[in-house]
């Protein structure tokens, strides 16, 4: 006994409290016996030590003397506890080994003596069989003995009486078939004669059996007859009308003409479904006097921008286009229709069709022609021809659904068309039905897609109306509100044109209310209880092509485009457009740039779980597109506002005569109202846009504007001009001078600030001044007259401005030009100017 075996030996447990330690102790066995896994003796090495405790060779007082002489007296007692243990272990195990032994002992013998009863039970049945046996092979020889002499004999009577039984069968057929054709007992007819054909058929050169032969036919071609005529009439139960098709094939009725006759009749009773369908259709738009070319445009709608209770995005007042009036039938019922007549009338006929001619099994000739392979190739051509009328009456109607307020009926609807064909594509595998009817709802989609994208742009257009409604409004009361070219007087807090922001909340609140409306009417042809939501088309292509780029993308593309047509109008005045609308869609183009466009589309791809598998549009493509027309819009505001003043301008130099005028007392109107007009720019821009960065004025601003033409450079610009000994001086200097000023750009891209705004307008309108100045001829009150006028736009133009010298430079410009155009320049002293603008 090894050590570790011992070290872990269990104490006194049941038997079966453990498996481990049973496994243990059978491996103990084995290994004190010699066997391996199988039970089979393992040959091992025979150990000669004699101190070897578990060798055959062991001898105890060998090991005793050992002990002695190598172990200490504490050893001793170890050791003499550690084997005490292990004979208790050792005792412990061969009471359980004993214990399991002895149950299995007394189960083998329950087992045996269970055995011995059995089996002598048997024993005796055996033995009862055998003696049956005897007994019956007795009486079977008995039997075979007393027939032997009769037998052939039997065997002949037999014969005789089955050839008789058959040609009375034969004598009496005529008068059976009539039997059950009067009965209509078709199936037994039919039968009986096919049992009797062959007979007859390989007899007939008797006279007996060729007339039997002859009445057989006439019977049963009357019975064929009236199986044609019931199934002509069609009004039999399927059961009748497939035992009616088996009879007449089992006659040899031609199986293609079968095919055909049902069929025909099967058609007129669809094609009468069809007719009531088509009758509900309405006729098409264009043959009538009452056909509208919108659909979209509902009643007059006005643009409030006073907010209403319960409506944060916008006043109710606006009218949604989105509402039409409601259809003589809607889809939803001319579908419904559909299904439940032609759809389920022509299942049925699918079904009976192919129970008849298709399903049945074919056995002896009828196998032989094949008849399967030639029912569904005319089934094919037959479903075909039927679903393409039908597909077109639903082409149509869905064509006529031109009302984009309420999209769930023409989804229910598709849902409910393309939920019924694949019934078409269960019954009658490999059609082309189902495919046709999802490809009329991927049409149908796609329609949607462009009748929404359609709407929003009328809807758009028509909110652009409005506003531009709302912006005339205010000028039929004589107020300024709006922004326009003639403003009854200087801008007030009062006449501010307040509700111009209003108005661009409103329009961008009520345009992207009205999109996510259309994403969630959209959003039901991808709900996840719509049958053909589950198609590649609709689970990838409609919601990134479909919805994505050809609805969202393209209204986006048609906000930005439709607004810079605005800047495409002809005209010196910028045609019709109020420049209060520019300024508004500019920065509506703007803030599309900066959040709207990345909000629409994000949405759009959260709503529609949208997956790019092809290149679309990206996001800061469209936001370039939006900043560019707000860019051209803002470009477009500055020259229209630019040529308003400029307009007055010209025609208040050219109307003048400058030669002969008298002295000036006052500023001229024209300037006061350039004054006060860009004070209104001013105040206009201001509602929409920053104020901008100037550049730091000098401390003595207001002074300038009094001192700009002061003594001393009137000296230098205009003194060598009074001697008339250097002409040539006042152009040299003029020249010199203008090479080393900075050059200014005129028709410089716009900054999205009012600074910006305002200088852009202001180098237009006195560029046009300087101009026209360069045109005409003065004298010396008309030269003292633009001083005046030019210091007095000194005053109050600089601080509109991003830097005052650009003003001081133009109007330098104007007075200089004016110098040199003049016959008698003699300038006016500053004081006086002082005064008369001052007074002015």
């Amino acid at each position: 006994m090894d050590g570790d075996i011992n070290a872990t030996a269990p104490g006194t447990t049941p038997p079966d409290s453990d498996p481990a330690r049973k496994r243990r102790v059978h491996g103990m066995l084995k290994l004190y016996y010699g066997l391996n896994e199988e039970g089979k003796t393992v040959d091992q090495a025979e150990s000669m030590d004699p101190c070897d405790i578990n060798g055959p060779h062991f001898d105890p007082e060998v090991y005793l003397n050992k002990l002695r002489r190598e172990c200490s007296l504490g050893e001793l007692m170890d050791q003499e506890s550690y084997m005490v243990k292990q004979i208790r272990s050792l005792d412990s195990d061969m009471q359980t080994l004993v214990y399991e032994n002895y149950n299995k002992f007394i189960s083998a013998t329950d087992t045996i003596r269970k055995m011995k009863n059995d089996f002598k039970k048997m024993e005796d049945e055996m033995d009862c069989l055998s003696t049956n046996m005897a007994s019956i092979t007795d009486f079977s020889a008995r039997i075979s003995g007393t027939l032997q002499d009769q037998h052939a004999q039997i065997t002949k009577l037999s014969g005789v009486h089955t050839l008789l039984r058959k040609l009375q069968f034969l004598f009496e057929l005529p008068a059976r078939l009539n039997k059950c054709l009067e009965l209509q007992a078709y199936a037994q007819a039919v039968s009986s004669h096919r049992r009797a054909r062959c007979v007859l058929l390989q007899y007939s050169h008797m006279p007996s059996f060729r007339g039997i032969q002859d009445d057989c036919h006439a019977i049963m071609d009357k019975l064929a007859q009236e199986l044609r005529q019931k199934f002509r009439d069609g009004g039999s139960s399927a059961k009748d009308l497939s035992e009616c098709v088996e009879l007449l094939l089992q006659l040899d009725e031609p199986a293609e003409e079968l095919c055909d006759k049902f069929l025909s009749h099967a058609q007129s009773r669809l094609e009468a479904d069809l007719l009531g369908l088509e009758a509900e259709l309405r006729p098409p738009l264009s043959s009538g006097p009452t056909a509208v070319t919108d659909p979209y445009t509902g009643p007059a709608r006005r643009l409030s921008v006073e907010p209403t209770a319960g409506s944060p995005t916008g006043p109710t007042s606006l009218n949604n286009p989105f509402l039409s009036p409601s259809s003589r039938t809607d889809i939803l019922e001319f579908i419904d229709r559909g299904c439940n007549e032609f759809v389920s009338s022509l299942c049925l006929v699918i079904a009976s069709y192919q129970e008849l001619f298709v399903n049945r099994p074919q056995e002896g000739e009828l196998a032989s022609k094949n008849i399967p392979q030639m029912a569904i190739g005319k089934l094919h051509a037959f479903v075909d021809a039927l679903a393409t009328h039908y597909f077109s009456l639903v082409e149509r109607r869905i064509q006529e659904e031109k009302s984009v307020g309420d999209n769930s009926l023409l989804v229910r609807a598709l849902d409910r068309f393309h939920r019924r064909l694949q019934a078409v594509a269960k019954l009658l595998p490999g059609s082309a039905v189902p495919s046709q009817g999802t490809e009329i709802v991927v049409r149908a989609a796609r329609e949607r897609i462009k009748q929404y994208l359609a709407a929003l742009q009328s809807f758009y257009l028509n909110s652009l109306t409005d506003v531009r409604q709302a912006l005339a409004a205010p000028r039929l009361g004589g107020s300024s509100a709006g922004g326009g070219s003639h403003l009854g007087g200087p801008a007030t807090g009062k006449d501010a044109p307040a509700s111009l922001p209003e108005l661009l909340s409103t329009l961008s609140a009520t345009i992207l209310n009205q999109i996510k409306s259309v994403l969630a009417s959209v959003h039901l042809f991808t709900a996840k209880d719509i049958t053909f939501s589950n198609k590649p088309y609709f689970k990838g292509e409609f919601c990134s092509h479909g919805v994505r780029e050809s609805l969202v993308v393209n209204f986006i593309k048609f906000v930005c485009q439709s607004s810079r047509q605005f800047c495409e109008s002809a005209g010196d005045r910028g045609g019709s457009t109020p420049p209060a609308l520019l300024l508004l869609l500019s920065h509506l183009c703007l803030d599309y740039e900066t959040s709207t466009i990345t909000y629409i589309l994000t949405l759009t791809d959260e709503q529609f779980l949208v997956q790019h598998h092809s290149p679309v549009t990206a996001v800061t493509a469209l936001c370039g597109e939006a900043r560019e027309a707000a860019q051209k819009l803002l470009n477009h505001y500055v020259k229209v506002q630019g040529l308003i003043i400029s307009q007055m301008l010209r025609k208040s130099v050219e109307t003048r005569d400058w030669v002969n005028t008298i002295e000036p007392r006052n500023v001229r109107a024209v300037m006061k109202r350039v004054v006060e007009d860009t004070t209104s720019i001013d105040v206009q821009v201001g509602l929409l846009y920053e104020e901008g960065v100037r550049k730091a004025h000098s401390s003595d601003s207001s002074k300038r504007t009094f001192s700009v033409y002061s003594s001393s450079r009137q000296q230098t610009r205009y003194a060598p001009s009074y001697t008339p000994s250097a002409p040539m001086d006042t152009n040299l200097l003029s020249n010199i001078h203008k090479l080393f000023s900075e050059r200014v750009e005129i028709f410089s891209p716009v900054e999205f600030n009012k600074v910006s705004v305002l200088t852009g307008i202001i180098k237009i309108s006195l560029k046009t001044f300087l101009e026209c100045v360069r045109l005409r001829t003065f004298g010396r009150y008309g030269l003292q007259q633009i001083q005046v006028d030019c210091h007095y736009l000194q005053m109050y133009l600089w601080r509109f401005v991003s830097d005052e010298n650009l003003v001081h430079f133009l109007l330098d410009e104007i007075v200089g030009s004016t110098a040199h155009r003049c016959l008698d320049p003699a300038p006016m002293e500053q004081s006086v100017i002082e005064v008369i603008c001052e007074r002015g």
